[in-house]
């Protein structure tokens, strides 16, 4: 099965199971606080539904528009806009005759419920597939860093060793931190064996963002070679496997980058190139082709991550700690939407579905959902009408004034939300549609 259509099955899969779960976080308890609810859909039935059974007061069914789902609550303005029911008078058993903290928490219940579960989803994969880490003594070459990093003072070579005096288990969230956290002071080792202290300015997130150095560091690949290309330049030149490249034309090379930006500064012209061989150091001339290559390619497996397994207890404590960090830096990263580049970045479906692996893994299928699982409750619970928190923060209102605002007020702004919504998905998923076609 191609790729495309293993990331689609998993993005059905995974919202039909958030949709459902978000739902029941309504549904339960209004059923508690003894409110009809009159329909509960996943995905919407516009027209028509493709399956659908009344049991009780509540008809449940599946739609054909997987763009959300829904429960209609009785004496609720919401997406359905049943204005008819609103202009009769009051049931005991309809929402708005309920006290406003009832609804209150009938109106967080799908946030809560996504929240949790995103939680709970990060628990379970520590538990079963532990975690992976990659600690600085198991990256010895350390990193190269961006020339954006490179103005704070870091140099190449340099392993990363605290991050605000915190040792990181995986030292690549080190591009992480800088451009979600408020990182102050990062302690580093250089290549001749000296300790320092960096300080980080605190705009050091917007500057990646703006320079689109969203990674500045990388691995540094030592220039030790795997293999060479027959009835190429290195292989008339005697080069073999497990050479390590020391300098080219007299300039010292200490990572892989280093070799690549030298020969492509000297396509076809004769370079003095000297590597390091069972301890002996020769120097042979190579003219590299047109295209500056020698035919070398270097090891990429000089680093693994190491699995850690978890015991339950520690699985929940670092599950929730990795859930918070999760929500932290989305809602850290969201600021960037509201400017020009950001706005461009926005994805939709397409973007949502190449969040899955391109072949079945249940643990990055699992990833995916928990972290899909917190973005829509944070999305959920911003104060937009047509979306929970946007209930909430009239409910809020009316707790706080004592005044329920009017129905015809609630009608206009539903109406509005739901065209902001509109808009906001057309929008994004015609950047997928652009990037697809021109990027």
């Amino acid at each position: 099965m191609s790729p495309f259509f293993v990331k689609a099955i998993q993005l059905l899969m995974s919202l039909s199971l958030l949709i459902v779960l978000h739902e029941l976080g309504h549904f339960i308890p209004a059923r508690i606080f003894k409110i009809r609810v009159e329909k509960f859909f996943l995905f919407f039935d516009v027209k028509f539904a493709l399956f659908k059974k009344k049991i009780g007061d509540t008809t449940y069914g599946i739609g054909w528009l997987p763009l959300g789902g829904y429960v209609k609550i009785s004496g609720m303005i919401d997406e359905s806009m049943d204005t008819e029911q609103m202009e009769k008078p009051a049931e005991p058993w309809e929402f708005r005759s309920k006290p406003a903290w009832q609804r209150l928490i009938i109106m967080l219940g799908g946030v809560t419920v996504n929240l949790i579960l995103g939680f709970l989803i990060y628990m379970m994969i520590l538990f079963v597939w532990g975690k992976n880490t990659l600690y600085t003594q198991n990256l010895p070459s350390g990193m190269i860093p961006s020339p954006i990093a490179q103005q704070f003072g870091f140099e190449k070579g340099d392993r990363i060793l605290t991050v605000d005096g915190k040792e990181l288990d995986n030292v690549m969230e080190i591009n992480k931190l800088l451009f979600l956290r408020e990182v102050k002071t990062v302690s580093v080792e250089r290549i001749n064996g000296k300790k320092i202290t960096l300080n980080i300015p605190e705009n050091i997130g917007k500057q990646m963002f703006e320079s689109g150095e969203m990674r500045p560091f990388s691995p540094l690949v030592p220039p030790v070679l795997d293999s060479i290309a027959p009835n190429m330049p290195a292989s008339f030149a005697g080069l073999k496997s497990k050479d390590r490249i020391v300098s080219i034309n007299g300039k010292e090379i200490i990572s892989w980058g280093d070799v690549s930006s030298l020969l492509k500064l000297n396509k076809s012209n004769p370079i003095s190139l000297t590597y390091e061989r069972n301890r002996s150091i020769k120097t042979v001339d190579i003219i590299p082709t047109d295209e500056g290559i020698i035919g070398i390619s270097v090891e990429s497996d000089f680093y693994n991550f190491e699995n850690q397994q978890l015991s339950l207890i520690e699985s929940i404590i670092q599950g929730f700690d990795y859930g918070y960090w999760t929500l932290h830096d989305y809602v850290s990263q969201f600021q960037y939407i509201f400017t020009q580049k950001g706005a461009q970045q926005l994805g939709g479906f397409g973007a949502i579905g190449n969040m899955f692996p391109g072949t079945w893994n249940w643990k990055g299928f699992w990833a995916s959902t928990a972290l899909i699982s917190i973005i829509l409750a944070f999305m959920n619970i911003l104060p937009i009408p047509a979306l929970d928190g946007g209930h909430v923060m009239f409910l809020v209102y009316e707790i706080v004034t004592g005044r329920k605002p009017n129905d015809k007020f609630m009608e206009y702004a539903q109406m509005f939300g739901f065209f902001l919504l509109l808009s906001l998905v057309l929008y994004a998923n015609g950047n997928d549609l652009y990037r697809l076609l021109f990027k």
